[in-house]
């Protein structure tokens, strides 16, 4: 364990000092013996010296008195060995105390050590252990190092980290404090205390409660400060998400989905799988442009124009933070900025002058074109470099005492002699326009520079006139008359070519004309045969024939319908590019679309021997039904006739704010190279079937008619695997079009049974047709070719009859909405009337509607014929 030094003890235990005390004593007796012994002795070796020997001196007192002298230093060193003995007994008697004392104060230490509830342990001066009390011995229970005393501090110090006893060493809060988390999961302190002596005293004290307490505070206030700062998130008006070091999403705010058009996300997904699901990029610091530069910010626009912009910034801990901005205003705002400048610029750029602008500083901001011509500078050379730089010393001079006058607040005209940069001199008229603020400070200055170099040359030519006026006069005066045939000629040449403008705009708006002309010709004049053909093959076949018959005209009347779909088709190509269709935009359940499309197509399906499954949806979108029931059925049929075997898939799913309606199929697939092709007009995949009856313009009228929209196309496709065509469509809360219950229609033969029906065409084919087709169907039918015919077989329209099946488009400027109303008009009951037309316009199949009439679209189908036959009569019985 490390150790670190705290102030110093009071001293050694009591036994230690008693101990040290009764040493010394010993000694001071050992020495007052020794001492004595040798007196003793030199004492016996003078009475001996002077008992035995004979002395020189002859007086006998001499002798004696010598030896009185010796007796009372022998009696004065007995009687101080008797006090030194003395005093040792009482020393020793108060060793024998002191032992005692120090043996009750040695267990009254060992007592109070064992009582304290921190681990004891006392080192001497070579860091040997002398004592330690139980708590200390029981840290090292779970080891198997043994600690005894005698054992030194840097043996300890190995046994804790070689034991495994110690898991994490910490700073405490002081210097002199270390704390350890120990194997049993205890946090422990360690205070280390020197002795007097040179000892070491080192307490360990259990802080696992203290430690948890600070642990716990600290796990709240953390707490508390995520929520505060995801709180703070929350109300930026920006989109944040922070990302850490394993690109796990850590933090983010409601603006973050909201404007990469997210569902709500779970914490500590990968980022990059979390923006796989929005039309934004992937963006982090290790991505890099086309060129392999860092990039930090992209701007991205949105399917609905709004515009982003996205930037990464780096962790220092690892990890990023992304911000996205809504920059749609800022954006639009540059855009408008940009656009003024280029109005600015175009304009600058084609007046005959030079025009340039200075800061305070004569620092160039702007110059147009003719400047930069004039002084040989690249575009936009000039900007940013001071006039003073540009130009030589002397031009500077010549310029600078104006200058000082325009930046004073003084407009100044001058005129100045200058040479180009081919080398000739012209002369320039300049004007320096200071640019003031509200306060008077100038703080540029609009430049004006015209060459004036003819006018002076006139000028001089004028005054050099002066001497031969006459002459001049008739030489300025032809000048004069060649330029103003000059400027005839140009104003004659301006207005042929205004002229030729107006013919030409002429000429494309009859062109325009001519194409709408020609567009309502072909749904109405090709249709007409087309139409009488199938009512005529309908009719065919609701009558028995042999099979090989009934073959033929199956044949025939599919080719019919070949014929009808290319010339649709067409027609629906000519009108989208002319502007004639026009969205009708409302919100409706897309189910009841889906539900549609899904039983049309799956008896088809299965007659090619595919399978169509459907995933139903009860969103409801915003768009044209009748133009995305188009898109649909083009991108069905696609997929039927480029798909050998397998299965057709046609499903929604939510991405942000719009709806993706997804056809999938497991066809021949299209090459990476060929997907932008496939939108192009009369380009036809490979593989495909039935490839005599296919333009190539199925995917050429999704492409119009979605841009018409403002939806948007995916494609996603893999060779020999199938292709996935989406439609993303506006999300919207409910339904403007509600569903209609559908009716339970009884047999349509038994409803068409003795029904009499009107027929008013100007075609006599496909009043032919009518009525060949509803007799077999059990009808009573009486055709006309106009209104008058009609009034005399029905007398004069007051004839028992169940319904009128009228034209839209008649003779003499009529239309099948007048003739109803004149028919209706002199009747008792009014009859339910079916109008059939070519006319696919929205404004007339709104008016129809608000009559209460009934509308087909021709080339009318036979079995549509008779179910709205069908449902007309049910409503006119009830």
């Amino acid at each position: 364990m490390a150790c670190t030094s705290t102030r110093p003890s009071p001293g050694l235990p009591l036994d230690v000092q008693n101990t040290a005390r009764t040493t010394e004593l010993e000694a001071r007796l050992a020495a007052l013996e020794a001492e004595n012994a040798r007196l003793r002795t030199i004492n016996a070796a003078l009475i001996e010296r002077v008992e035995s020997g004979h002395s020189l001196r002859s007086d006998g007192y001499a002798a004696f008195q010598h030896s009185v002298v010796l007796a009372e230093q022998v009696r004065e060193r007995t009687d101080a060995l008797n006090q030194a003995m003395t005093e040792l007994k009482s020393s020793n008697h108060l060793l024998s105390d002191a032992r005692l004392r120090a043996e009750t104060a040695h267990q009254h230490l060992i007592d109070a050590i064992e009582s304290i509830s921190d681990a004891f342990v006392l080192f001497d001066r070579d860091q040997r252990i002398v004592l330690f009390n139980s708590r200390f011995k029981e840290l090292w229970s779970r080891t198997r190092a043994r600690v005894a005393s005698g054992t030194r501090l840097s043996e300890i110090k190995r046994l804790a980290e070689s034991s495994g006893l110690i898991v994490e060493e910490q700073r405490g809060r002081g210097e002199d404090h270390m704390v350890y988390r120990l194997m049993n999961g205890r946090w422990v302190q360690v205070s280390e205390r020197p002795t007097r002596e040179g000892g070491l005293v080192i307490l360990y004290t259990d802080i696992t409660e203290l430690k948890q307490s600070e642990t716990q505070r600290r796990e709240q206030a953390l707490a508390q400060n995520s929520r505060l700062l995801q709180r703070a998130v929350d109300n930026l008006s920006q989109g944040m998400a922070m990302v850490n070091a394993e690109g796990a999403l850590e933090l983010w705010n409601h603006r973050f989905l909201e404007l990469c058009g997210l569902a709500p996300i779970e914490a500590h997904r990968p980022f990059a799988e979390v923006m796989s699901e929005s039309e934004l990029p992937l963006l982090t610091p290790d991505s890099r442009d086309e060129y392999g530069a860092p990039l930090r910010e992209l701007e991205q626009r949105l399917f609905d124009g709004r515009m982003l912009e996205v930037r990464t910034h780096p962790l220092p801990t690892g990890g990023f933070v992304n911000t996205f901005t809504d920059i749609t205003e800022r954006f639009r705002q540059a855009e408008a900025l940009s656009e003024s400048e280029r109005w600015v610029r175009l304009i600058t750029d084609h007046v005959p002058a030079l025009i340039a602008y200075l800061n305070a500083d004569l620092i160039y901001e702007f110059t147009n074109k003719v400047y930069e011509e004039w002084y040989h500078w690249p575009h936009g050379g000039l900007l940013g470099q001071s006039l003073r730089e540009v130009h030589s010393e002397e031009h500077w001079r010549r310029l600078e005492p104006y200058m000082e006058r325009a930046l004073s607040g003084e407009s100044v005209t001058f005129e100045m002699a200058e040479t180009n940069f081919i080398g000739q001199q012209r002369y320039m008229l300049r004007s320096y326009v200071p640019n003031r603020q509200a306060s008077g400070e100038v703080v540029g200055l609009f430049v004006l520079i015209r060459d004036i170099t003819e006018r002076r040359r006139t000028s001089e030519a004028l005054h050099q006139a002066y001497q031969n006026l006459e002459l001049r006069v008739r030489e300025r005066t032809a000048e004069l008359t060649s330029l103003n045939r000059q400027l005839v000629g140009e104003i004659d040449e301006r207005t042929r070519v205004e002229s030729r403008l107006r013919e030409a705009k002429q000429e494309a708006d009859q062109a325009n004309l001519s194409k709408t002309k020609f567009l309502a010709a072909v749904s109405h004049d090709l249709l007409q045969p087309l139409n009488a053909a199938r009512l005529f093959t309908g009719a065919l076949l609701e009558q028995r024939h042999n099979e090989a018959s009934h073959g033929l005209i199956r044949n025939v009347s599919n080719s019919l319908e070949d014929v009808e779909n290319l010339l649709g088709t067409l027609v629906d190509i000519s009108k989208l590019d002319a502007g004639v269709i026009k969205p009708d935009i409302s919100s409706f359940a897309v189910g009841d679309l889906l539900d549609n499309l899904a039983a049309e197509f799956r008896q088809l399906t299965i007659s090619e021997g595919l399978v169509l499954a459907f995933v139903p949806s009860s969103a409801c979108v915003r768009s044209d039904i009748q133009l995305l029931a188009r898109i649909l059925r083009n991108l069905l049929t696609n997929a039927i006739r480029y798909t050998a075997k397998g299965r057709i898939l046609l499903g929604c799913r939510r991405r942000g704010h719009a709806l993706s309606i997804e056809v999938w199929d497991t066809g021949m697939g299209i090459a990476d190279d060929k997907l932008t092709e496939i939108f192009q007009e009369f380009k036809r995949g490979e593989g495909q079937r039935h490839q005599d009856r296919v333009l190539g313009l199925g995917l050429a009228i999704v492409d119009k008619i979605v841009r018409m929209l403002g939806h948007r196309i995916r494609v996603k496709s893999q060779l020999g695997r199938g292709s996935m065509f989406a439609i993303e469509v506006p999300l919207t809360k409910r339904a403007s079009v509600l569903r209609q219950a559908p009716e339970v229609l009884p047999m349509a033969v038994e409803c068409l049974q003795g029904a009499r029906v009107w027929v008013l065409d100007n075609d006599a084919a496909i009043c032919a047709g009518m009525r060949t087709l509803l007799e077999a169907w059990g009808c009573e039918v009486v055709t006309a070719l106009s209104e008058d015919d009609l009034a005399r077989q029905v007398d004069n329209y007051h004839a028992e009859a169940d319904v009128l099946i009228a034209d839209y488009h008649l003779d003499d400027g009529r239309d099948g909405v007048q003739a109803v109303t004149d028919i209706n008009a002199r009747r008792a009951e009014p009859l339910p009337a079916l109008m059939v037309t070519a006319n696919y316009s929205n404004e007339l199949k709104q008016h129809l509607r608000e009559l209460g009439h009934t509308l087909l679209h021709k080339p009318v189908k036979p079995m549509k014929l008779k179910t709205t036959l069908s449902h007309l009569l049910m409503q006119g019985r009830r």
